[in-house]
């Protein structure tokens, strides 16, 4: 993962945010007309169809918390839509990058970097809620866009994910404090991983596309950061903490 790849990513992100923000408000409008559309009929004299205009213009000027609401539901159907098309490739876990229960209902799918804060205190919740139901399967995607040491990080991550042993890694690393170079290695011995083997992942090629496919994903998704989940149709953005996985699953499993 190279310095110049992550830049262009969280300006992706923050482009994508625009685009959809703006593409809401320019649907809304669209509508508003379709729906007039529809009411009047095609006889509709020119003196009534200004009166109707200006009927749902003096409403909308009334009522302007209507907007935003509308944009959100517009939001969350392309979203629902974005991670349908997108489902197989978002749930499936890379080898072994995965815990909780084999035949799940539920996944949880949690984009993250082992140099995310945020990440590292949303732990506890995942294994909380793993702990909890019996039912649900929760899926790591490396996302490692904040330092060059997170590339590292993810790589070891995938090779320990191939080897099964990633929850040994993730939780060690995650346990170790500020990622570096010692850390990762360390992190590595207690999951049974060589210090060679690690430093062969670090500089191998090998787990590029995964991490690049990740990368895509997230845009995607319009992942704002980290660490972002996937639940059923929706996606929740920061940690956001055990209630709202919690909440989010129910949801799922309702649908």
């Amino acid at each position: 993962m190279t310095d110049q790849n992550r830049p262009s990513f969280r300006a992706a992100l923050s482009n994508r945010t625009m685009q959809m923000t703006l593409g809401g408000f320019a649907f809304l409008a669209a509508a508003a007309g379709a729906a007039l559309a529809v009411q009047a009929p095609a006889a509709v004299s020119p003196t009534d169809k200004a009166a109707i205009e200006r009927i749902v213009h003096d409403y909308i000027l009334e009522h302007p918390e209507i907007i935003p609401q509308a944009v959100e539901k517009l939001q969350a159907k392309r979203m629902s839509s974005t991670i349908e098309s997108s489902r197989s490739a978002i749930e499936k876990p890379y080898a072994g990058a995965w815990e909780g229960a084999p035949n799940a209902d539920v996944t949880v799918v949690e984009f993250f970097d082992y140099a995310c804060g945020y990440c590292r205190a949303s732990l506890p919740d995942l294994a909380k809620l793993v702990g909890s139901d019996a039912k649900v399967k929760i899926v790591y995607r490396e996302l490692p866009i904040l330092s060059d040491e997170s590339g590292d990080a993810a790589k070891v991550s995938l090779l320990a994910a191939e080897r099964g042993q990633y929850m040994a890694y993730h939780k060690a690393l995650y346990g170790a404090g500020k990622v570096t170079r010692d850390t990762i290695v360390a992190a590595a011995a207690r999951a049974g991983i060589t210090k060679s083997e690690a430093e062969a992942a670090i500089a191998s090629s090998k787990y590029d596309a995964e991490i690049a496919s990740n990368i895509a994903l997230a845009q995607k998704l319009q992942a704002s950061g980290t660490p972002t989940f996937v639940i059923g149709d929706q996606v929740l953005n920061g940690a956001v903490g055990y209630d709202a996985l919690k909440e989010g699953v129910a949801s799922a499993r309702g649908k």
